[in-house]
């Protein structure tokens, strides 16, 4: 299949539950050989999107594609080309961790056991231990190495580091994520959904912000950096009129404010020089302060 039919292609999707409205309207694109974040709040519609596009919930309208077919239609063909961890796994209580990974091998046409004994080491398992008995943490662990041992080319990743302790939360994403990436950056493609935005600083290739089911924002991390920046402004006197500023955010601190430009940095930056402030900064933000500033924003206007 083409490399230049994208990874995943959402358009216009809805889908609800009873009356409330989950997704409205979403669309994004994912091409081949990125890492895609997909950022938004606690039931924002990120793991209802998901869903849709693994044909476990039926979409109400619009559509969405997998390698540019309906996941619908050609589910096993589709299924075969991606790994999935969820937000929250389980497995069958009679099963060993080495039961788990003799069941998903079953199913492939390939398994990299060679990677798998790796990783057991790396997290510290035990392969005789039975599922059951596994903590949150651990339980996520055996789902994260079950996903990268097929070595799919697309992983669908929605909050992967759930559970996990802050030190094998960086070594996963920054050693195992990265590297798996990395074996065939033009055909390996990651979509993570997750809320610990900082934690995938310098993976995530373009992003996309949902609030409320809808889209807030698309856009390549490096433009997003270019184009949203904060300032730190400082007054010799207190009370400086700030109000013909457009921002997504502003912090007052009696002469020193914090503004978050929305996507005008360059005419922020000339209105703010006018002003004739005793110091004047321009930052630029994390991906988490993107999102909170957009975000805030969102609802600064609702």
């Amino acid at each position: 299949m083409s490399k230049q039919i994208p990874a995943i292609e959402i358009s216009k999707l809805c889908r609800g539950y009873g009356s409330k409205d989950a997704v409205r309207g979403l669309s994004l694109t994912v091409q081949r050989g990125r890492c895609y974040g997909f950022f938004g709040r606690n039931g924002a519609g990120k793991t209802t999107t998901i869903k849709c596009l693994l044909n476990l919930l039926k979409p109400a309208a619009g559509i969405v594609r997998l390698f540019g077919m309906d996941p619908a239609r050609h589910e096993v063909e589709a299924k075969s080309r991606l790994a999935w961890v969820p937000d929250t796994v389980a497995f069958y209580p009679w099963m060993r961790v080495n039961d788990y990974f003799g069941y998903l091998a079953s199913f492939r046409d390939h398994w990299n056991g060679k990677l798998q004994k790796e990783l057991i080491e790396q997290f510290e398992l035990d392969p005789s231990r039975k599922a059951s008995s596994l903590s949150k943490g651990e339980k996520m662990q055996v789902a994260l190495i079950g996903a990268l041992c097929p070595e799919p080319e697309l992983l669908i990743l929605d909050e992967p580091t759930s559970g996990l302790d802050p030190l094998v939360r960086r070594d996963f994403i920054k050693t195992v994520i990265g590297a798996y990436q990395d074996t065939d950056p033009e055909n390996r493609t990651i979509f993570v959904s997750t809320h610990l935005i900082n934690e995938f600083e310098g993976l995530i290739d373009e992003f996309t912000i949902i609030e409320q089911g809808r889209e807030l924002l698309s856009m390549p991390t490096e433009e997003a950096k270019e184009t949203f920046r904060k300032f730190v402004v400082r007054f010799t006197e207190s009370g400086a009129d700030l109000s013909g500023i457009d921002c997504l955010r502003r912090v007052d601190d009696g002469r020193t404010s914090e503004i978050f430009c929305n996507g005008n940095a360059a005419e922020t930056a000339r209105l703010l020089k006018e002003l004739k402030p005793e110091s004047l900064e321009e930052e630029t933000l994390s991906l988490e302060e993107i999102f909170l500033s957009r975000v805030h924003g969102e609802r600064e206007k609702a």
